[in-house]
């Protein structure tokens, strides 16, 4: 008994998850005081903003929940595999088509830094499962954690009615989001690794982490071409006019897909 209450938090022994936190505390303290975050967080987002956040959002769930379902009866993705209760693709599908229309997929644009990231989960699907479980844990407890607060920011933001629009933020199979997050955790710790799989993940959710802030880096560096491109207060980027403009200029590609990386890390608080 008394061996097992002195290990060490951050051993070899300790759980996955308190490891995970302790791995990226870091990296998790930089993503959320990014300024584009903290803007976030205070209600500073504009509809275009919002609809490319949306874009960016969809390609990287569906490249997770894609590795998850093609790998769900791996040992390393079966404990943490909840597609009933977690999956966003669904709910993605249904805001990218109430802002853009039933034409939305033709019209979704992503920055070079989403594609990183997405090459990234399609990787380590096909390779090396076990790391999926890094990926999953930042996204999905940082979303479900997030997410009520996130919604009704943006609902008040935007001048959203009712839940038109954040079907994202909203998770209707958990009843009880701390009790989920304890038995999601509680799954993920069940996972049998070797020491080096184990260091493995740990580096794996860093670099999650990481991919994310990349993505912030490059929307920072690029937002004043992005301001300039929608400069007339209240445009509507789903106008068709818009999008026939954006189609035919690669630097508003460039500029909106710069855009789109809010949307990385600013869907989740990652309260864990």
């Amino acid at each position: 008994m008394e061996s097992m209450q002195n290990k060490s938090k951050d051993g070899p022994d300790s759980d996955l998850s308190e490891q995970i936190k302790a791995a990226t505390k870091d990296s998790h303290i930089r993503a959320e005081n990014t300024q584009l975050m903290l803007n976030y967080q205070k209600g500073q987002i504009t509809q275009t903003q919002y609809k490319l956040l949306l874009c960016s959002l969809y390609e990287i769930y569906q490249a997770l929940e894609e590795e998850l379902d093609r790998n769900c009866d791996h040992p390393g993705v079966q404990p943490i595999y909840f597609p009933q209760e977690l999956a966003r693709l669904g709910t993605l599908e249904q805001d990218l088509e109430h802002f853009l229309g039933s034409h939305w997929r033709k019209r979704v644009t992503v920055p070079a830094a989403t594609h990183r990231y997405t090459q990234r989960l399609r990787e380590i699907g096909k390779n090396s499962p076990n790391l999926l479980v890094a990926h999953a844990y930042t996204r999905y407890l940082g979303d479900l954690s997030g997410g009520q607060v996130l919604g009704k920011i943006t609902q008040k933001s935007l001048g959203l009615s009712g839940n038109k629009g954040t079907d994202f933020f909203l998770f209707p199979g958990v009843t009880s989001p701390n009790k989920f997050k304890q038995l999601y955790r509680s799954r993920m710790n069940s996972i049998e690794l070797t020491e080096k799989e184990r260091q493995d993940v740990l580096k794996e959710a860093t670099k999650a982490f990481e991919f994310n802030i990349e993505v912030f880096d490059d929307l920072q560096k690029m937002l004043s071409i992005t301001e300039e491109a929608f400069s007339v207060k209240g445009n509507d980027v789903a106008s068709s006019t818009q999008s026939t403009n954006f189609s035919s200029s690669p630097v508003l590609q460039f500029a909106l897909g710069v855009g789109i990386a809010i949307a990385t890390v600013g869907m989740g608080v990652y309260a864990f």
